[in-house]
């Protein structure tokens, strides 16, 4: 298979990926960009948009519901690992005291 239908073949990952970020940053719990939360209006309609787009390149690309679903696990996949990447982060950089 060449590289550019390989390529293809997971192009619905970006913008899926790109929605999970969005949704993140427009959550109160998040820490990467503290000032975004301000700004979670436009995040969500972006994460929104993404996810369409996601959703109807992964339909082009597999059909209906192998496109549907395949998007929306890239999604949940970026959704769920995000605060896990968040708590990491911060937990090097801040300062442990027990005891």
């Amino acid at each position: 298979m060449p590289l550019g239908v390989r390529t293809i073949n997971i192009l619905y990952l970006l913008p899926a990926l790109a929605a999970s970020l969005a949704f993140y940053l427009a959550s109160a719990h998040q820490r990467f960009v503290p000032g975004a939360v301000a700004k979670k209006r436009p995040l969500r309609a972006f994460a929104w948009l993404c996810t369409l787009l996601s959703a109807v390149l992964a339909y082009a690309q597999l059909g209906v519901w192998a496109g549907v679903f395949a998007a929306l696990t890239a999604l949940m996949t970026g959704l769920v690992a995000l605060p896990y990447l968040d708590a990491w982060w911060h937990a090097g950089r801040e300062k442990r005291h027990v005891g």
